[in-house]
C-alpha cells in the first residue's frame, strides 16, 4: 500500500463528511487534502483511543518529530510521506501542523472549558488551523479567504461539539463553556450522567445559534473571486449545516442518539454544491 493509498483508506473508513467534499477536486489537490485529513484523524485517534495519558502524550510527541521529518524529506510514516508530497506543491506552514497537535494535546489535560474564549482557542487549533491549511491547498486570490477559513473551521467544530455531546461526556469531556452552563442552570453532573434536561436543550440551542453566526460570517467574508476554488469548504459547510438543522428539528435530543446524514444525502449535497459553484463561475467569468 502506497502512502497515498493509506491516506485514502483511512479517510474512507472514517465515514467522515469530509470524504464527500474531496471527490470533486483535481488529483493533486485531492492527494494533499486527503493526507491532511488522514493526519488529523491519526492524531485525534491517539487522544480518543489511547487511555494512558503518558502514552498518548508520547505518541503526540512522536508526531511532532514526524512532521519535522516530513519537512526534512525523511518521513517514516505513510501519512508523513504523503504530507511531504503535499508540502512540495503547496505552502503549508509547519507551525500549523504543530498547532493542530497542540490542540489535540489539550484533550489530555483539559476536560472542560471555563468560557468561550478558552473553548475558541481549542477550536482554533483543531479546526480553524485545518481550515487555513485547506485554503492553501484549494487556492485563493484574496487573503480575506483566510479569515473565511478560520470562521468556517470554528463553525464546523461548534457543530461537532453539539452533535457529539453524548460521546464526549462518555469520555469525561464537556466542550460546553462552564460559565454558559451556569447561566442556563446545566450542571456538570447532569451532562456526565447523559441527562437530557430542558435546561440542556436551551443551552444547545444557544450553541447552535452561535455556530450559525460563524457560518454566516464565513460566507459573508468569502470573496467572490475565491468561491469556486473554495468549493470544497462550501460543500463541508452545507453538509454540516444540514446536520445542524437535523439536530434542531429533532429538538436537540443528542443525548438520545447521534444525528448524522446518510451517505447518499451527503453525496447529493456535495454534488449539488459543486454544480452550483461551477455554474456560478461560468456566469461571473
Amino acid at each position: 500500500m502506497t502512502p497515498d493509498e493509506y491516506c485514502r483508506d483511512k479517510t474512507a473508513k472514517s465515514g467522515s463528511s469530509f470524504y464527500y467534499s474531496f471527490l470533486f477536486l483535481p488529483e493533486q489537490q485531492r492527494q494533499a487534502i486527503t493526507a491532511l485529513y488522514a493526519f488529523c484523524r491519526e492524531v485525534d485517534d491517539i487522544v480518543d483511543n489511547v487511555h494512558e495519558i503518558d502514552v498518548a502524550r508520547t505518541k503526540l510527541d512522536w508526531w511532532r518529530q514526524e512532521i519535522q521529518r516530513c519537512y526534512d524529506g525523511v518521513a517514516t510514516h505513510p501519512i508523513g510521506k504523503a504530507l511531504h508530497t503535499a508540502t512540495i506543491h503547496y505552502d503549508l506552514h509547519i507551525e500549523y501542523f504543530m498547532e493542530i497537535i497542540d490542540g489535540m494535546a489539550m484533550d489530555l489535560e483539559q476536560f472542560s472549558y471555563p468560557d468561550f474564549t478558552q473553548l475558541a482557542l481549542y477550536c482554533h487549533r483543531v479546526a480553524s488551523v485545518v481550515g487555513l491549511l485547506s485554503a492553501e491547498i484549494f487556492g485563493y486570490q484574496d487573503r480575506a479567504t483566510l479569515k473565511y477559513a478560520e470562521n468556517l473551521g470554528l463553525a464546523l467544530q461548534l457543530t461537532n461539539i453539539i452533535r457529539d455531546v453524548r460521546e464526549d461526556a462518555e469520555r469525561g469531556r464537556i466542550y460546553l463553556p462552564q460559565d454558559e452552563m451556569q447561566r442556563f442552570n446545566v450542571t456538570t453532573d447532569e451532562v456526565l450522567a447523559l441527562k437530557s434536561t430542558p435546561a440542556l436543550l436551551a443551552l444547545l440551542n444557544f450553541q447552535a445559534e452561535r455556530a450559525q453566526h460563524y457560518y454566516q460570517q464565513a460566507m459573508t467574508i468569502l470573496p467572490n473571486a475565491d468561491r469556486y476554488t473554495q468549493r470544497t469548504g462550501l460543500i463541508m459547510a452545507n453538509i454540516y449545516q444540514a446536520t445542524l438543522h437535523e439536530i434542531e428539528r429533532d429538538g436537540f435530543q443528542v443525548m438520545q442518539q447521534r444525528v448524522s446524514l446518510t451517505p447518499l444525502r451527503k453525496f447529493w449535497i456535495a454534488w449539488t454544491t459543486a454544480r452550483k459553484q461551477k455554474r456560478w463561475r461560468a456566469v461571473t467569468a
